[in-house]
């Protein structure tokens, strides 16, 4: 007869291990309701040994927000192929993923949790921020934006991330309404911009040259010309 004998860790592999933990604990419920102890009961080991690896909490808890930030930023490749529109509704797509399935670990993200205010947590979400915007100017195939343009693209990351944090508390918007709606919100912020800057014109007739009849951008201009009054026949 045999018996299992439990393979030691090694320290970086056991560090891995209690970050992937804690991140899923906290992706389930507020950080500041999970206990050292729960993370090391979910991870098998003794508390004592949690501090071995980490100094505390607070430690913990920022290098899991770092593995779910470099996760995030990961949602905003896409591969430059195609008309924008479907492009960056594959992107919402998984942006939402990621909100959906990490609600109150993506709310912490967001607004610092039990770190808010510390000099970590906020260059993880700019890093995050930052590298949704060089992946937009990518999609745009602009390396050298004007101000409005980076005016635009910051915006409407700032409205992406401010439209999810609201939509986790209730979800009263279906999932699909909504990545599509993210999508026609850059298309206006990007038309408001047109219509008062010639290189941002010149830009949007750009996109909508290369969109398709089915595609997003398509889709909002019909809906935008069917609010338009009719004129009524005398």
């Amino acid at each position: 007869m045999t018996t299992g004998v439990r393979r030691r860790m090694g320290v970086e592999e056991r560090r891995q291990q209690l970050i992937g933990v804690a991140l899923d604990l906290f992706s389930h419920r507020s950080p500041d309701d999970v206990s050292i102890d729960e993370i090391a009961a979910a991870a098998g080991i003794s508390r004592p040994l949690v501090y071995h690896y980490f100094p505390g909490k607070l430690s913990l808890y920022e290098a899991a927000l770092q593995r779910a930030a470099d996760d995030l930023a990961e949602r905003f490749v896409e591969p430059r192929e195609g008309p924008l529109g479907a492009r960056l509704l594959r992107v919402m797509g998984r942006f939402l993923d990621f909100v959906d399935g990490h609600g109150p670990g993506f709310s912490a993200l967001m607004r610092g949790g039990p770190a808010v205010g510390s000099s970590t947590t906020n260059a993880l979400i700019d890093s995050v921020r930052q590298a949704a915007y060089v992946q937009i100017l990518t999609h745009l195939g602009i390396t050298d934006p004007s101000a409005r343009l980076e005016l635009v693209v910051r915006s409407w990351i700032s409205l992406a991330e401010s439209t999810a944090l609201i939509w986790l508390d209730g979800r009263r918007i279906p999932r699909a309404e909504l990545e599509l709606q993210l999508v026609h919100d850059f298309a206006a912020l990007a038309a408001v911009s047109a219509a008062y800057d010639d290189g941002m014109a010149a830009i949007l007739r750009r996109i909508l040259v290369e969109e398709p009849p089915d595609g997003p951008f398509a889709e909002l201009i019909t809906r935008l010309v069917g609010l338009a009054p009719q004129e009524q026949s005398s």
